[in-house]
């Protein structure tokens, strides 16, 4: 029929941001500190800045940067960049000079707005970047960029408008967290991003009127749980950075009921003193995810917050889109296993265990997660052979090692490339890792493989200990010998003061693995 493809297009994010922001006039929108936007302020600075971009000579195909801590202004940047057509970029705050001017150079951006705290860093990164124009910073600096606040001042109110872009445009170009060598660029359209919405609405657990707190970049992972709140009319409470202290005193007096944690930071919460002894009545959901979470710790966090938690699963490959762990689930009588599943398929998300043939493997049998989905990734930015790789058989290949059991819950054992072939066996660290955590004394343990003459590699644990805790080292080799068995044992275990992370909150393996293996032929990544 004539028309029919346009009668079947999508909706762009755009589009849907506009829904909110138009519909909720004087509700809050965002919270930080003692400063507020409401729906009705936020729309109008967005549509400035839009205007601003416009005559900058942004439009459909730009390539936008920010670089800021969370902050009500640079969601409404990115939000902006896409509105005028264009695509958005975050560079982490904490990220090395080096890597940030990798992926300004890769991504070919035209403009960076950036924070008055990191202006000086944007301004090296224009200077020797090879495509950046301009620099736009959110409040006045010393002389660095222009402020895009004061221009925002000047330009005339106007009506929001949802712009040129379509749903199969490229909306976020995310770069991966590095681990795996230089970081690359996922190309995430709006139909994933807009789908992302709708799954989380579906199948994150969402309260009806959500009260975020996002502690954790709003740049990367911690916006996939702001669109929805925004598009539910709720409202957005923002800090720069996560402190534990902070966390609770706005969850006690803000009355949040909606977050996102990554394990370390509920970890965190957990050894920063009895949580109990504080008023968290007001939570209703904790996604939590990016990383394995200990059932231990995760059993310790239930009694201390209460039972709220709801897991999530997925990568930046699919949006975040994949599995979620339900909080009625954390608790099923006579399951005390499905602490150690990430859950079953999301809404709008077809979720398999496939083998290296692309073929679905039995219940109870280890292969790959994969992935399909309006969600899925078009592709990586400028690299086809890893697309295509990433991408074989029609599905997203995550590397992510798992079991489906037979009522459908999916237990990962761990990353392809963390498994450690000892003696001729395969170990995989998580389940090593589960054992350690269990401990009362230990906060925190990563396991990789070191290398060996004997065995080829050995397994070695590094641990932090609870305040006020002394380890024994032996009395913790002989646990992992009782629950796994003497070839899962640690050769060697590294007691330290806390184990480094990646931007994004998870243990850094590569970082780790580097010391021990740069002079083999083993890829520490």
């Amino acid at each position: 029929m004539p028309g029919s493809e346009t009668s079947r297009q999508g909706v762009s994010l755009g589009e849907v941001l506009i829904g909110a922001f138009t519909r909720y006039g004087d509700r809050t929108a965002f919270v930080q500190e003692d400063r507020t936007y409401t729906y009705r302020q936020a729309a109008d600075l967005l549509a400035r800045m839009i205007s601003v971009f416009n005559q900058r000579g942004v439009g459909a195909g730009s390539a936008i940067a920010a670089l800021s801590p969370n902050c009500a202004e640079v969601f409404l940047a990115q939000t902006a960049a896409w509105l005028a057509g264009g695509r958005y970029s975050g560079l982490h705050p904490l990220g090395s000079f080096d890597d940030q001017l990798y992926t300004c150079d890769d991504a070919e951006f035209d403009l960076i707005v950036a924070h008055p705290a990191f202006a000086s860093r944007a301004a090296g990164l224009a200077e020797k970047a090879a495509t950046v124009k301009q620099v736009l910073t959110l409040g006045p600096t010393d002389g660095v960029g222009e402020d895009l606040l004061a221009l925002c001042e000047q330009a005339a109110p106007a009506r929001l408008h949802p712009g040129p872009a379509r749903e199969d445009d490229l909306c976020w170009l995310q770069y991966t967290g590095g681990t795996t060598g230089r970081p690359k660029g996922v190309e995430l359209s709006h139909r994933s991003i807009v789908q992302t919405i709708y799954s989380t609405l579906c199948s994150w657990e969402i309260p009806a009127q959500p009260r975020y707190l996002a502690a954790s970049p709003i740049t990367h992972a911690a916006l996939v749980p702001l669109l929805p709140t925004l598009v539910l009319g709720g409202e957005v409470h923002l800090h720069t950075h996560f402190d534990p202290q902070h966390w609770l005193d706005t969850v006690e007096k803000q009355h949040i009921n909606y977050a996102l944690a990554v394990p370390s930071m509920i970890y965190a919460l957990l050894d920063h003193g009895d949580p109990t002894h504080r008023d968290t009545s007001s939570l209703v959901t904790v996604n939590y995810g990016a990383a394995p979470m200990a059932p231990s710790r995760l059993a310790e966090a239930h009694e201390a917050i209460g039972p709220v938690f709801t897991q999530v699963y997925g990568q930046t490959e699919c949006a975040a889109i994949g599995t979620s762990l339900l909080k009625a689930e954390h608790h099923m009588t006579g399951a005390p296993d499905l602490l150690r599943s990430c859950g079953r398929p999301v809404v709008g998300a077809r979720v398999e265990v496939l083998d290296d043939d692309n073929q679905q493997v039995e219940d109870g049998t280890i292969g790959e997660i994969c992935i399909q989905g309006p969600s899925v990734m078009d592709g990586y930015w400028k690299l086809p052979d890893e697309t295509s790789s990433a991408l074989s058989g029609g599905w997203l290949h995550t590397s992510d090692m798992a079991f489906r059991d037979e009522d459908g819950f999916l237990f990962i054992v761990d990353r392809k490339k963390d498994m450690i072939i000892t003696g001729g066996f395969n170990v995989y660290p998580r389940e090593i890792e589960d054992v350690l955590n269990a401990h009362p004394g230990i906060s925190a343990a990563a396991v990789i493989g070191v290398p060996d003459e004997k065995w080829g590699e050995a397994v070695k644990a590094i641990v932090v200990a609870r305040p006020g805790n002394d380890v024994d080292v032996d009395e913790l080799v002989a646990l992992v010998k009782e629950h796994k068995g003497p070839h899962h044992a640690p050769k060697s275990i590294e007691v330290v003061d806390g184990l480094p992370m990646t931007g994004l909150g998870k243990v850094d393996k590569a970082a780790l693995r580097a010391d021990y293996w740069h002079d083999n032929d083993r890829q520490v990544n």
